[in-house]
This record gives C-alpha cells, structure tokens and sequence, in this order.
C-alpha cells in the first residue's frame, strides 16, 4: 500500500507528488555569500567559454545560476535549499517569490538551465559551443538579477 493507495492503482508513468523540499534557516545576510559564490561559478563560466572549454562552461553557468537562487531565496525569506535535487531550489525561489513577474521570469530560466545540467554532466556527448554561449548569457543573467534583488533587499 502506498498512503492508503494500491501500488496498482497507481499510474506509473506519473512521478509521485514530491515530497516538500529540505530548507535551511539561515540568516539573511548570508545572502552575500551566497550571491558571491554565484559571482565565482560565473566567472569560470566565461573563464571555460573563453577557453573553449564547453562543458565546462555550461557546468560553472548552472552552479552559478543555483547559487544565485539560493542568494535570492535567503535574501527574501532566510531559507534556502538543502535537497540534493537542484530542482528544489528554484521551487523554493518560486515559492517565497510569490507572484512576482520577475522572480517568475527568473524561475523560468532557471529551469531551463537545470533540465540541461544531467545531459551535460552524466552524458557522453560534449556540450556545443551554442548551447554553452547560451546558459552562460543566461546564468549571468540571472546572477546580475541576484546581485540587484540581495542589494534591495538592504541586509
């Protein structure tokens, strides 16, 4: 039985709901540190793109972008991700943002970047030049957004 349910009335090809993320309470001002790991990651970004170094790139933009999302999320509510799956981060982000259009916007890009994160990093093709070009605009995207929103917030 599956909370009250048979296993075979359950449909397969559906993922169970996920269960609620593991969030840390953290001080806000840890916001900073957060945002400059973010800044880091997205300076090898450039750094591998510049070098030709793609894989690389895209790996660097994605943490970058997971970072900053863990700035913001502290930033704005004091919590931030403890899940080993990346994705609870940005449903975090999305959670304390509310109905924000740019937090919005921003969960968006973050999605993006993350469905690309296991083919780049587990798979054996190698990343495109495009492909890389593309998530390290959008991580630094992203961690200027982070950088604007944490210094709003005035921590």
């Amino acid at each position: 039985m599956w909370r009250g349910v048979s296993p075979f009335l359950i449909d397969r090809r559906w993922p169970a709901v996920p269960e609620r993320a593991k969030t840390v309470v953290t001080s806000r001002a840890e916001a900073s540190l957060h945002l400059g790991k973010a800044e880091q990651f997205v300076e090898q970004a450039r750094s591998a793109l510049e070098g030709s170094r793609n894989d690389a790139a895209m790996l660097n933009a994605i943490h970058a972008a997971i970072s900053a999302a863990d700035a913001v999320a502290v930033a704005l509510s004091g919590r931030r991700s403890a899940d080993p799956d990346h994705r609870r981060a940005v449903d975090l982000l999305e959670e304390v943002g509310g109905r924000s259009e740019t937090i919005r916007a921003s969960v968006k890009q973050l999605r993006t970047l993350l469905a690309k994160k296991n083919a780049v990093e587990y798979e054996s093709r190698r990343a495109k030049a495009k492909e890389a070009v593309g998530a390290v605009s959008s991580a630094v995207r992203i961690v200027e957004w982070a950088g604007e929103t944490v210094r709003r917030a005035k921590l």
